[in-house]
């Protein structure tokens, strides 16, 4: 019975991914792109520049998220696990191909995710506490007739802010290399998660503007290190990349059939799924910066789906490739492990603090949007439901497969998207991308 469920839902992931997802990240990317001209290739100088003018913007009115913690809670929700774990899914699914297709779709991506961010800012509200609040439940009011679409796509905001995948890679991490009891490891997390999650935006940011980067210069220097190791084997691996992307790969015998198409839908649900792209979580957490100007606020996640994407995604590939991890018969979950302990001794001791560094900032970033968007639902009282909801879900995906929560939220994610692309597009004549203008602006605007 498992096995069957499990095999529907993979199903469904595939559907999505394949007849929905795929052609409109695709076309509404190239569309975007060439409306902007560009601007995500062309303004990243610029919108470095304007992470480099706020990381010196000391304070924000009272009441106000700075810009900044509204960035690093986007990013610390981005790069998580999946930057680990799931990437390699899309390599043994779909072969080191998968790679090219991640970094097309992280670049056409950019402009999606830069304007899902621009609407929510442009479109958002005031609270009764004078907080800003947006996202696509709100900017979705002026494409659909009727509240159906906010309310939808707040339920699956819902349903994907309880990161059930990335929670059970870290309880099951920290339980097996510690050889701790996996029931108190689930109870201490998820009083950690909570407690961090009812502190709003601006909480999750503080936690994640400290760990975020602890996390990426320890790992991209283990990382690089190792590559440089194999230096012998990079030419070798990225014709490999280029090849199989148009050709298709089979990892491991039981992958033998693996097309090009496979190797295309896993790097585009990959990198939807790391960088968060059309989802309509980022639109959430940066609606709440002291931001007026939209293209400014929204010109930061440039920089994050570079991070996210053609640093630590590319980072976790490349190791895998050049070890030659990727075609053994390891689980995901253990890849990047393995492939770090061809160089580095005891690895097993400090991956599960990489693991929880990652998945702590990201679960609470998610939960911090479901929050938002269980409060848009029913207020206070829902919130409430909204916690008893994410403790019995958190707890009980920890002892289930890992496959089965990761096909629940990338399906969940599917569907956030083919609703946002298309408010996006409908909503494509407001949105605005001189980048270099806003950037002028003093902070407060």
């Amino acid at each position: 019975m498992f096995e069957l469920m499990l095999e529907i839902l993979l199903w469904l992931e595939d559907a999505i991914w394949i007849y929905f997802c795929f052609p409109f990240i695709v076309l509404m990317g190239i569309y975007f792109s060439w409306k902007s001209g560009f601007v995500q290739v062309r303004s990243f100088t610029t919108a470095l520049n304007n992470f480099l003018t706020l990381l010196r913007q000391k304070h924000v009115a009272d009441g106000k998220v700075h810009p900044l913690q509204a960035f690093f809670a986007c990013v610390g929700g981005c790069i998580g696990i999946g930057n680990i774990v799931a990437v390699c899914t899309a390599v043994t699914i779909g072969g080191p191909g998968a790679l090219l297709w991640l970094w097309l779709t992280a670049t056409l991506g950019a402009i999606i995710k830069y304007s899902e961010v621009y609407l929510g800012i442009k479109y958002r509200v005031v609270d009764a506490h004078g907080h800003f609040r947006g996202g696509p439940m709100y900017y979705l009011q002026r494409v659909f007739n009727g509240s159906w679409a906010p309310i939808t796509v707040s339920l699956l905001l819902c349903m994907y802010g309880v990161e059930v995948y990335q929670f059970s890679i870290m309880a099951s991490s920290i339980s097996l290399n510690f050889d701790l009891p996996k029931i108190p490891v689930v109870g201490v997390l998820l009083v950690l998660v909570l407690y961090a999650a009812w502190g709003g935006i601006r909480r999750v940011g503080m936690i994640s503007s400290a760990t975020v980067p602890i996390f990426v210069v320890v790992y991209c220097s283990m990382g690089a290190y190792v590559i440089f190791q194999n230096a012998a084997v990079i030419p070798e691996v990225l014709l490999t990349v280029f090849t199989t992307a148009f050709t298709g790969h089979a990892a491991v015998g039981g992958f033998i059939g693996s097309t090009i198409l496979i190797a295309v839908t896993q790097g585009i649900r990959r990198a939807c799924y790391t960088g968060d792209i059309g989802i309509g979580y980022a639109s959430v957490i940066h609606s709440e910066s002291s931001v007026i100007q939209p293209e400014k606020q929204a010109s930061l996640v440039i920089v994050d789906i570079f991070l996210d994407t053609f640093i630590i995604c590319t980072t976790t590939i490349l190791l895998i490739l050049v070890t030659g991890v990727w075609n053994q018969n390891i689980p995901q979950e253990l890849m990047v492990q393995t492939a770090l302990g061809t160089v580095f001794s005891h690895v097993e001791w400090f991956m599960p603090f990489f693991l929880f560094l990652l998945g702590f900032s990201t679960i609470n970033a998610y939960f911090a949007v479901g929050l938002n968007c269980a409060q848009y639902l029913g207020g206070k009282p829902a919130k409430i439901a909204y916690f008893i909801y994410a403790t019995v879900a958190l707890g009980l995906f920890s002892f289930v497969d890992p496959t089965v929560a990761q096909t629940i939220m990338t399906s969940v994610g599917g569907l956030l998207l083919i609703m946002n692309c298309y408010g996006i597009y409908v909503l494509r004549n407001e949105i605005g991308f001189d980048i270099e203008r806003a950037s002028k602006a003093n902070p407060e605007s």
